[in-house]
């Protein structure tokens, strides 16, 4: 079975964008969203007001999420979700820090807290389950996204111990391929960690992904710091880097990541 997945920073409400603030937006996001018909969109920067708007543009989806301060407060890692393929039978948040139930924690020198929503999806069909872990590593501090992505992969080490079912690791980590971080979550450190265990969906690519933030100024020459990751028992079968308009204007200051996946 083949499910289409997406990973895509929204790019949060900001006046100062101009025609790209996202009262302009909303209707570019949503059609970008539809254009792909994901089983799975994982968002971030999107604050409660956004996403509810954006909901409202799309009708086969619910979410789940949480800000980062807690509650509805500030940017979330919501994750939305076809209704009508999934059940969204578990979900959950985790701060990336030294306290990682603790909602707000920070540690590391992060400038803002950061967090990691996770929800365990059925198939309605076929009763096939998935996990998929979504995040936004921190902007400002090297520290805190080195040890923010050992934090998740506590976490998702925690759920393989507990299930055989598929995993997928999505968002936003403000890290070059060639980073620490994303070279930890390949499993090609000496730390312990994945160990080879994910998989990076560009790897489906036959040429280098390029350029994935871009400031509303398009373009693809430069490296992602968007990504897609898959466990074993996945199988990413093609990726795109989504770098269309839509109504002649982007989307978000973000192209969204796109990996059809297969499950065994």
């Amino acid at each position: 079975m083949d499910y289409t997945m997406m990973t895509f920073n929204l790019r949060c409400n900001t006046p100062s964008d101009g025609d790209n603030a996202w009262p302009n937006r909303i209707e570019r996001a949503a059609g970008m969203i539809k254009a792909h018909a994901p089983v799975v969109v994982g968002t971030q920067e999107g604050y409660a007001s956004m996403l509810t708007e954006l909901h409202g543009q799309l009708e086969d989806y619910d979410w789940v999420g949480m800000g980062r301060f807690g509650g509805r407060e500030d940017e979330h890692c919501a994750i939305f979700y076809r209704k009508d393929r999934l059940t969204a039978e578990q979900q959950g948040h985790f701060w990336l820090s030294e306290n990682p139930e603790t909602a707000a924690s920070k540690s590391w020198n992060s400038y803002f807290p950061r967090m990691c929503t996770w929800a365990v999806f059925r198939d309605r069909e076929n009763g096939r389950e998935f996990a998929v872990f979504n995040t936004h590593l921190d902007h400002y501090s090297q520290e805190a996204r080195d040890n923010g992505v050992k934090v998740i992969w506590d976490y998702v080490a925690k759920h393989r111990a507990g299930s055989s079912a598929p995993v997928i690791v999505m968002g936003d980590m403000n890290s070059a391929p060639g980073d620490r971080p994303i070279r930890y979550l390949r499993g090609q450190t000496e730390e312990d960690g994945p160990k080879g265990w994910l998989t990076d969906a560009y790897t489906a690519l036959d040429g280098q992904p390029g350029l994935t933030a871009h400031s509303f100024r398009g373009g693809s020459e430069g490296e992602p710091i968007d990504y897609i990751f898959v466990s074993p028992n996945a199988q990413v079968v093609r990726t795109l880097v989504e770098r269309s308009q839509v109504d002649g204007a982007y989307p978000s200051d973000h192209y969204p990541i796109v990996a059809v996946v297969r499950m065994d």
